[in-house]
């Protein structure tokens, strides 16, 4: 910009603050809050919308399409169509990019009523409630895909509420979901097939660490990802522990125990409950034999750093996943329950960055 430019854009600017001072009511600038509410209003409504387009006067005399209205994060414009495609936009869009996307991380993290008044609160820019569920409905957000070869995956379970007819009990239905190398994140709702399609896309390591819980659901789509020969199965330590503890008893035995699982010595384990008729140490040493096979050397494994030997990282992910489906009071139409999976795992794996 030239010296001349400056100084005409300063005198440019000076006379526009005359004309809205001269049209604001002096009620509005008693403090420094309704100063910035009233010129933010102004600025949506008078001025940006009338400098958003850098289009020469030529240009859009020549464009005489029917104008159609876009909210953008400056305003609200008139935009035609020839217009539209020139920016890239789909035809009668509502929403700028930008715009949709602050709505989409604002519908992530609220309810579709908070994330209306969210935004206004921060753009000053309205969509409403109604609108804003339609933009995630109607959303076809695909996973990522990584772009470093993975080395571990883990699965876990999480429960969303249902919706029900009026004076029934609620329901509570199982998702899935899957962390790839403790960086991405994946959520599926009856939907195994895409689970393990998206999985077995990325370049998997071998050997490929799978860690899961004692879930029969886990193992069995585990049993489909990769191949046999390069799964290495770990049992997660933190579930083996907790499932130890609940047989009770003698605290030394248990300990004993603990020690035992720590080095993987299954067998020895068993032996220190042999002699118990508890029902709960019968079914303790049915879990270990069951999972013999997963239960490794975790103190050699955490000392060497060779993987992760708990599955904190996809226990992280259903919470962080279930911290917008379990907003308090929701219930869900199974419809809807999808794309809020695939817009909360969008967000978290940073899809919406401006």
């Amino acid at each position: 910009m030239t010296p001349e430019e400056t100084q005409r854009l300063k005198a440019a600017i000076t006379e526009i603050a005359s004309i809205l001072y001269k049209n604001t009511s002096p009620e509005a600038l008693e403090n420094l809050e309704g100063i910035e509410k009233t010129v933010r209003t102004q600025m949506l409504s008078s001025v940006s919308p009338q400098i958003a387009f850098f289009l020469s006067n030529k240009q859009q005399a020549q464009i005489k399409d029917d104008l159609d209205k876009s909210r953008i994060c400056v305003g609200e414009l008139s935009i035609t169509e020839k217009q539209a495609q020139k920016l890239g936009l789909e035809p009668r869009t509502h929403l700028s990019p930008v715009l949709e996307k602050c709505s989409l991380r604002l519908c992530a993290n609220e309810s579709y009523q908070n994330a209306e008044e969210e935004l206004e609160a921060l753009t000053g820019m309205k969509v409403g409630h109604s609108t804003l569920h339609r933009l995630v409905i109607r959303q076809d957000l695909q996973l990522p895909e990584a772009l470093q070869a993975i080395p571990e995956v883990s699965l876990d379970g999480g429960k969303v509420r249902l919706r029900t007819p009026k004076g029934q009990e609620c329901e509570w239905r199982d998702y899935k979901a899957v962390r790839l190398g403790g960086i991405y994140y994946g959520a599926f709702f009856g939907d195994h097939q895409a689970l393990l399609d998206w999985v077995n896309s990325q370049r998997l390591i071998n050997p490929l660490v799978c860690l899961g819980d004692g879930h029969d659901g886990v193992w069995k789509l585990f049993a489909e990802i990769g191949n046999s020969s390069s799964r290495l199965e770990i049992l997660d330590w933190y579930h083996l522990r907790e499932n130890l503890h609940k047989v009770g008893g003698s605290l030394k035995r248990l300990k004993q125990a603990e020690d035992f699982l720590w080095t993987g010595q299954v067998n020895a384990t068993i032996a220190l409950f042999a002699d118990l008729n508890k029902k709960q140490a019968k079914n303790f040493c049915a879990y270990l034999n069951k999972h013999r096979n997963r239960i490794v050397n975790y103190a050699y494994y955490q000392a060497k750093q060779l993987c992760s030997i708990g599955s904190g990282a996809v226990e992280s992910a259903i919470k962080q996943i279930g911290m917008r489906l379990k907003l308090s009071g929701s219930q869900w139409h199974p419809e809807n329950v999808p794309p809020m999976l695939q817009l909360r795992c969008a967000y978290l794996n940073g899809q919406f960055a401006i």
